[in-house]
């Protein structure tokens, strides 16, 4: 693959049959439609091992998806007349007055472009799946683009803005140590596998330094080391302001202090070992509810329950603006000022003998809900609680 990004790069008569055999492909060519799907297959094979670790379900929806809808949108362009011929190019200008930047939405040689592509799907998207609300994470590279495709989706009346609403959710780049755009060694740019790999070395390294093996399973730690790994992977790139760049480092993203993933793992473990310490007793948490009346005397009662609360105002903020630091920023509020409630507020009381003598069953109520809060939050960031860790 590097041989022929090379010479697409540097023979001009080489690019020329790939660009030649784009366009075959896109007329349904049998074998290079054969071809084609025998490196799809490959990279289908590749991406679902990826998916699988880091929990990722997707419905595909690859560009071929829209070959037959490509052909459709154009006639439906055609046929309001919103195409013009360009120097052998059929193009569609975003706005009536004809400015902005035009769209390709055929090639000279007959092809198709990804403004055609991306017309095609936000038609389908909009006209066959009844999309009310469409979301395109791509790079802030392509701000441009996107802001071009939603007009001339306006235009042609694809797109009504009263009853659909399309955002860009652009991102920032990812940088290295040294502050330039983040890469190996060599140069090359960094593979998402490798980078999980590193990530489960690292992990299970801190678990081990922690005596972590010696008291867990060997299912347990290895659950453990995944949650830590791809945890703090995920959480580090969604806890900072995604249309900003930002450093990659695995030595801040694996501190068990400051907002990081692991300090919310292990505080969400540290919540869970509470009630597990009064055995089953709190496993029925709608039948102790129904016996036990929350209390909040104490100021850091009081400090959590307010903090907890805030929860359905930063769901509503963060559907709105589709930032997710917001709800990062909140799991750490949460979890530092449950530490200040577990150090000034007893839940357990246990004798010189390790006995439990008396617990504050509306205490061990409030770190229920406190787990019950971060576990959803954990669910949308994407990160895995574990109960031991």
């Amino acid at each position: 693959l590097f041989s022929f990004c090379c010479s697409f790069d540097t023979e001009e008569e080489f690019k020329k049959r790939a660009y030649n055999r784009v366009v075959s492909l896109q007329s349904g060519e049998p074998n290079s439609r054969k071809a084609w799907q025998l490196i799809c297959d490959v990279s289908r094979q590749e991406f679902q091992a990826i998916y699988d670790r880091l929990d990722v379900t997707l419905r595909e929806r690859g560009e071929s998806f829209y070959q037959s809808r490509m052909l459709s949108v154009v006639d439906f362009l055609r046929n309001k007349n919103m195409l013009e011929h360009d120097e052998g190019r059929q193009i569609m200008w975003p706005n009536e007055d004809r400015s902005g930047i035009p769209l390709t939405i055929v090639k000279s040689d007959g092809g198709f472009t990804y403004d055609t592509s991306d017309m095609a799907a936000i038609r389908h998207r909009i006209e066959e799946e009844h999309c009310t609300w469409i979301i395109y994470v791509v790079d802030s590279g392509q701000s441009t683009h996107f802001n071009t495709i939603f007009k001339a989706a306006e235009r042609c009346c694809i797109l009504n803005p009263t009853a659909h609403r399309v955002h860009h959710v652009q991102f920032g780049v990812v940088l290295g140590e040294d502050g330039k755009k983040f890469k190996t060694r060599s140069g090359d740019t960094v593979k998402l596998s490798d980078l999980l790999n590193e990530g489960m070395k690292r992990s299970l390294e801190q678990l081990r330094s922690r005596g972590r093996d010696e008291i867990l399973t060997a299912q347990e730690l290895f659950e453990a080391q995944e949650a830590v790994a791809y945890g703090c992977i995920k959480y580090s790139d969604l806890c900072h302001n995604r249309i900003s760049d930002y450093v990659f480092s695995f030595d801040k993203m694996l501190d068990d202090r400051g907002n990081t993933a692991v300090y919310l793992l292990y505080t969400y473990t540290r919540i869970c070992s509470i009630a597990r310490n009064l055995g089953d007793d709190f496993c029925y948490l709608l039948k102790v509810l129904d016996t036990v009346e929350i209390v909040l005397n104490h100021e850091k009662e009081w400090k959590l329950a307010k903090t907890l609360l805030k929860m359905h105002d930063i769901m509503i903020k963060c559907s709105k603006d589709l930032f997710l630091h917001f709800l990062c920023e909140f799991c750490y509020e949460v979890c530092t000022v449950f530490t200040e409630f577990y150090d000034s507020c007893y839940c357990i009381k246990k004798n010189k003998d390790g006995e439990i003598i008396e617990v504050n069953r509306s205490r061990v109520l409030m770190c229920e809900a406190t787990a019950a809060v971060l576990r959803q939050c954990f669910y949308i960031l994407g990160l895995k609680p574990v109960s031991k860790l």
